[in-house]
């Protein structure tokens, strides 16, 4: 009998696959220019991305703001009942004591949380900014067209937001009308009524109480516009800036457009 030939090992398997018609499929190339029409599709999804995440912060910051005011309107009213049962008396003043300081920390969380939604928001705004100059680098014939930022200096995302105030009342004014605004003035107001509140239990007079009031509130105010500056003047130089606008166009020396 001839002996059987030994059984050679089998070839190892491809890594490549094969397309339909049998042939090996070659992996895409990388994307390494902006005219890659693929390029445009990158972009768009992240667009898109952080136009979805910029809803979530507003949606976020309302239902904030929504729960804070109508818990401290459930607030009043318990004290409104509680009053007609109890009187103004020292025991009503120390119960609206613990209750107005339940709706202070829950006033300083909620204006805490708004502040982050709006660096969230600020943050889907500034790389929506930058993707929009890498639209007009795919095709500079768009620019003209582009009513928002398409530069990622923080001068030039803000615009988002409105025209800047060119003073100190002004930008005052307009951060009092925002969601935030709004609640930091209420959550400053409450802690003022807290500590007249305190002040009065503590055996001051009607007008100490007051004025204690007001110094309270006019500092708590203070405090939380001041941490939120800081906090955006720190975020702004984190985001930093790629795509600075250029300088302002003078009529003797017109700025080149990018």
């Amino acid at each position: 009998m001839t002996a059987e030939p030994p059984v050679m090992n089998a070839a190892p398997e491809s890594t490549e696959s094969a397309s339909p018609d049998g042939r090996l499929a070659v992996p895409p190339a990388p994307v390494t220019s902006l005219s890659d029409p693929r390029a445009v599709q990158i972009l768009s999804t992240e667009h898109w991305s952080l136009l979805a995440s910029r809803s979530l912060a507003y949606n976020e910051a309302f239902i904030r703001g929504g729960m804070f005011l109508t818990f401290l309107s459930m607030s009043f009213v318990g004290l409104a009942l509680l009053a007609q049962a109890m009187s103004f008396t020292s025991q009503f003043f120390a119960a609206a004591v613990v209750v107005l300081a339940f709706d202070f920390i829950i006033g300083v969380l909620t204006f805490v949380r708004i502040a982050g939604a709006n660096v969230d928001d600020l943050r889907s705004v500034h790389g929506m900014a930058r993707i929009r100059h890498g639209y007009t680098e795919i095709a500079p014939v768009v620019a003209p067209y582009f009513t928002s930022a398409t530069h990622d200096d923080i001068d030039s995302v803000l615009t988002a937001y409105g025209s800047p105030s060119k003073n100190a009342l002004g930008e005052l004014a307009y951060g009092l009308s925002t969601s935030g605004g709004m609640i930091g003035l209420i959550t400053a107001m409450v802690g003022g009524v807290l500590a007249a509140l305190v002040a009065f239990l503590l055996g001051a007079g009607g007008e100490v109480a007051i004025l204690l009031g007001v110094v309270a509130g006019a500092v708590v105010f203070a405090l939380l516009v001041f941490l939120t500056f800081r906090a955006a003047a720190g975020f702004q130089v984190a985001l930093g800036v790629r795509f600075p606008a250029p300088p302002e166009a003078t009529p003797e020396e017109p700025a080149a457009t990018q």
